[in-house]
């Protein structure tokens, strides 16, 4: 059912649990996993000028780090990738170029006025991916205590 599964991650909190559940998942189906993140190039843009390549160096850092997370969880191969750009255009791009039938990740449980105001790549990826979208939320027991280890069921 699933050959190829996708983890979109940023190295967050909200994120790891989204690991665990996908590398999960693709053990089941003996699945290919492809890890990627993607530096915001919005984030970038939107800073002044003379701090931008010191932010950009700051967040491929930041995205090679939650690539190795990925690795260091599972002794299966996993392909990763890095990108810059829009996340949720880049995860949905890079869907399509590897062929996925799935993407996962994760997301906080936002809603209502906060999701409105902070918005969502991953309510992003729901509605644009061409393939169907793994959403794993961070419980709130991880949220509160930041412990990021909980046992997926």
């Amino acid at each position: 059912m699933f050959d190829t599964v996708v983890v979109a991650t940023d190295g967050s909190d909200s994120v790891s649990r989204a690991i665990d559940v996908a590398l999960d998942l693709a053990g089941r189906f003996d699945a290919e996993v492809h890890a990627l993140s993607v530096v915001d190039a919005s984030e970038v843009d939107a800073s002044p000028q003379q701090l931008r390549e010191e932010l950009r160096t700051a967040l491929e850092t930041t995205a090679d780090a939650a690539l190795a997370t990925v690795e260091d969880r599972t002794d299966r191969e996993i392909t990763t990738a890095a990108r810059e750009g829009r996340p949720a255009a880049e995860i949905c791009e890079y869907a399509r170029e590897v062929d996925a039938d799935l993407v996962a990740t994760g997301t906080r449980g936002r809603h209502g006025e906060n999701r409105l105001l902070l918005g969502s790549v991953a309510e992003r990826i729901v509605r644009t991916s061409p393939v169907p979208v793994l959403t794993v939320r961070q419980l709130e027991s991880m949220a509160e205590s930041g412990d990021d280890s909980a046992a997926v069921a």
